[in-house]
């Protein structure tokens, strides 16, 4: 096959209404697209299969994690140059560009002759495949929290940093700012917000690995209880508490939060959890933890959102990241978790976007990735890696774009009428 890198410009061109953003690179060793920037690889025909039989999304993930494609150069800018371009061309339901389109039967037979006859290899080990039961029940949910933490903390150290928070961190512009100075100062935002005291309760609803816990214990003097579905966070968590000397303040338990019972606490953090909750039981959620709070009680929740649709006010799943990432995550408004809230009866007092910190701690994330990528590839899967380095990698650039953002919400369990109303001092967290 003579110079597949021009004709797979050629059939992109025809698909999409405009030249190829990035270099090609092909099988052959031939080469088409514009010389300066970065250079998409297309290792193996099979890659386009792949896309064939999976139009979109989905089968340029495979194709990627299977290491069919591959970039050299910025990934970063691949990403950013092949996101604008798409963004702007293609409509937010489609799932992407579709190669069996009636308009471009044409060109779609082109590919598949480049393609090749042969259906495409089963799906990378990485994908979640087979699952049963009812979305958001107990048992599938820790179905799908074991799939995206239990890869092992190794590989999670490598990622995120000593600090161990897998949430959006809060940037100062200041000199010398680490990852882990953000990380912090994000953990003391959320404290200030929840304005604890020492000897109160504070549930800490999706703990991870224990960063909340150990620092709103050791810095507000607060007894903590932390539920996570992931044996492997517990675990972890439990030995930096031990390690802290701690343990009289901090609960660590593998527990779902339907199942917590032993309220009332003072207040509640929810950071980088909800978006695993689900539609249809986000107001259970609300529910379940309005009735944990005290009188006055506060809740922060911190989650990620998307932009509303035009066609509709449904959640959004991403087929990458339910197939790779967040199995069964789903992403709403901001407005509808709002009043989910308040229909739960929370007050909203407060709320923040942080959405371009999100960017930026993403982007170091990459970069500790990629640092580590010998050891992160040998602690999990090369397949696992790859995944790990596109998600991250596109989620930056979505939260660049604005295509989804990150908000703190900080709710009140108001009390009844005439009572005290919340103290002005406590409202002065900035």
């Amino acid at each position: 096959m003579a110079d597949a890198a021009s004709r797979l410009s050629a059939l992109t061109q025809e698909l999409i209404g405009a030249p190829p953003p990035v270099r090609i690179r092909a099988w052959d060793g031939s080469t088409a697209g514009p010389a300066d920037g970065p250079t998409v690889v297309v290792r193996s025909r099979r890659a386009l299969r792949r896309i064939m039989w999976k139009p979109g999304e989905v089968g340029l993930a495979r194709a990627w994690v299977a290491g069919e494609i591959d970039v050299e150069g910025d990934l970063f800018e691949v990403l950013d140059r092949l996101a604008s371009f798409l963004w702007e061309r293609t409509d937010a339901r489609s799932g992407g560009l579709s190669v069996l389109d009636p308009k471009l039967r044409s060109a779609a037979r082109q590919f598949l002759q480049l393609a090749g006859p042969l259906p495409p290899p089963p799906p990378p080990p990485e994908e979640i495949r087979g699952r049963s039961g009812t979305i958001h029940t107990k048992r599938r949910d820790k179905q799908a929290i074991s799939h995206h933490y239990d890869v092992g903390n190794d590989f999670y150290e490598m990622v995120l940093g000593p600090s161990m928070v897998y949430s959006c961190a809060y940037w100062d512009d200041g000199p010398g700012f680490t990852l882990e100075d953000a990380q912090r100062d994000k953990l003391d935002l959320v404290c200030r917000k929840l304005d604890l005291k020492e000897g109160e309760r504070l549930l800490d609803v999706g703990c991870g690995w224990g960063s909340m816990a150990l620092h709103a214990a050791r810095e507000y003097g607060v007894s903590v209880t932390g539920v996570t579905l992931s044996r492997e966070q517990a675990a972890y968590a439990r030995k930096r508490v031990a390690e802290a000397g701690l343990g009289e303040r901090v609960d660590i338990r593998v527990q779902d939060y339907r199942d917590v019972k032993d309220g009332p606490y003072d207040a509640i953090s929810s950071i980088g959890m909800a978006e695993h909750v689900g539609s249809v039981r986000y107001r259970e959620y609300a529910d379940d933890l309005y009735a944990l709070l005290k009188p006055g009680g506060r809740l922060l929740n911190h989650q990620i959102a998307r932009r509303p649709l035009d066609h509709d006010e449904a959640y959004e799943i991403d087929a990458f990241i339910d197939r790779y990432v967040f199995p069964d995550g789903e992403l709403a408004p901001l407005g509808r978790t709002l009043a989910t809230l308040e229909e739960a009866g929370f007050e909203a007092r407060d709320v923040q976007s942080i959405r371009e910190h999100y960017a930026l701690t993403l982007r170091r994330w990459v970069a500790n990735l990629e640092a580590h990528w010998r050891d992160a590839v040998r602690a999990t899967s090369p397949g696992r890696a790859r995944v790990w380095r596109l998600y991250m990698a596109a989620s930056a650039l979505s939260f660049e774009h604005n295509k989804i953002g990150v908000n703190q919400i900080l709710a009140v369990k108001t009390p009844e009428s005439g009572a005290p109303g919340t103290p002005l001092r406590s409202l002065n967290w900035r």
